[in-house]
């Protein structure tokens, strides 16, 4: 069956299947992101118990690593779009990210973490636009928000498998944990190799013409990355979140398994949510999503009893599931002529640097104020990401043969 190309429409009454491209790319998010989860949780024992590195420069690889991974998309982005293939820019960083897992296990300095670390996240980096760009032409227009949906559910799907696998190696079986680092690079490594199955359709390269690709930009797309940032500025590390769980009494275990079942809600929802912004529009799905963040984080504030805990995790899985594949979705309909690997890779660096921006100032406000003011300042960002949205941007979107926005749907 071929797999349907970049603009193909498709109004039947029932969803289409999956293409065969899509569920091959869901499968590769879910074994990547297995194998980041199995050491995410390993990896500050790691080097603080084994290599004795100073709290204080943990946080300093994970910041700097995560803020390099999230403008690398920028450049992954246009070199897919300028040249017309996906596979081989993002086949390297699937290759990457794997090589990087041994390496950390060989290691005997936090500085060979450090630069294993930074490999890891690059390699994350330079697979995320070319990979969402395949992922968005193997689906009809249609059925798009569906196909996001689906690789998001994948994601988090891997986010409560890799933990797990990690918790029962060290535990059950007694691995060390340079074991895990290199058990770890076994399904990166069949994530990158099921890669080389995709179909990756001919994207026509269109002449520069002297210019740079961003001129290309709708200005409904720069509309959504002003919303972007400002929503980016309140949705700060989800490290607070378990931070604040267990200062209201959830034991380490219970806020790790109250985490793992955050994200099995957002595995659960993200594909129907996917599917319902492809009829009723992804502004509006995308609403309901920041609303749910304002709310939850207010909970968190206002929280004087551990109980209460289990019911937000559960409320909060919920907002990913509603805004990040359909956030994807969204950026790849307004991208212009700019070229939807672009577009993505745009959206993710004004993403991932104002969330650096949102943690900082998050853990400025709990040290110097309290907790609850974390909380109640993300509450208060996102309230107003809200009402921009809602102001700034149409509930529907028509995109033309070019891939041009010309006028919203009533």
């Amino acid at each position: 069956m071929p797999e349907p190309t970049a603009h193909q429409t498709a109004p039947q009454a029932k969803p289409v299947p999956l293409s065969r491209s899509a569920i091959l790319i869901g499968i590769m998010s879910l074994l990547s992101d297995i194998s980041s989860q199995m050491i995410y949780p390993v990896l500050p024992i790691f080097l603080t118990q084994i290599l004795h590195t100073p709290a204080t420069v943990v946080g300093l690889i994970e910041g700097i690593t995560n803020g390099v991974a999230n403008l690398v998309p920028v450049v992954s982005g246009w070199l897919a779009d300028r040249f017309g293939r996906r596979k081989p820019i993002a086949f390297c960083g699937f290759i990457l990210s794997a090589l990087s897992r041994p390496v950390i296990g060989l290691a005997t300095v936090w500085g060979t973490v450090f630069a294993a670390r930074a490999a890891d996240r690059i390699g994350k980096g330079i697979r995320s636009a070319p990979k969402q760009a395949m992922l968005a032409e193997a689906a009809l227009d249609s059925e798009r928000g569906r196909v996001f949906g689906f690789d998001r559910a994948m994601d988090y799907l891997g986010s409560v498998i890799g933990p797990l696998i990690g918790l029962l190696m060290l535990g059950v079986f007694g691995l060390s944990e340079r074991s895990i680092f290199f058990i770890a690079a076994i399904p990166a490594l069949l994530a990158a190799f099921m890669l080389l199955a995709v179909r990756e359709p001919r994207v026509e390269v269109k002449a520069q013409n002297g210019r740079s690709s961003f001129t290309g930009l709708t200005r409904q797309f720069k509309l959504f990355l002003v919303v972007t940032a400002i929503f980016g500025l309140a949705n700060s590390a989800n490290s607070f979140l378990i931070l604040r769980a267990q200062q209201l009494g959830l034991t380490t275990t219970l806020a790790i398994l109250a985490y793992a079942l955050f994200n099995a809600v957002s595995s659960l929802f993200s594909m129907p949510a996917g599917s319902a912004s492809d009829k009723f529009g992804r502004r509006n799905l995308l609403l309901i999503g920041y609303a749910i963040y304002a709310l939850v984080y207010v909970g968190f504030g206002a929280a004087n009893q551990v109980w209460m805990m289990w019911p937000l995790f559960v409320l909060y899985g919920l907002f990913p599931a509603l805004t990040d594949g359909v956030a994807k979705a969204l950026a790849v309909d307004t991208a212009g002529r700019a070229g939807r690997a672009t577009a993505i890779g745009v959206f993710s660096a004004v993403n991932g640097v104002t969330q650096i921006a949102a943690s900082y100032i998050g853990g400025m406000l709990w040290d110097n104020i309290n907790p609850q003011a974390t909380f109640y300042f993300g509450a208060i960002l996102a309230t107003l990401a809200v009402v921009l949205l809602f102001l700034l941007l149409p509930s529907r979107l028509v995109e033309t043969a070019e891939n041009r926005i010309v006028s919203p749907l009533p």
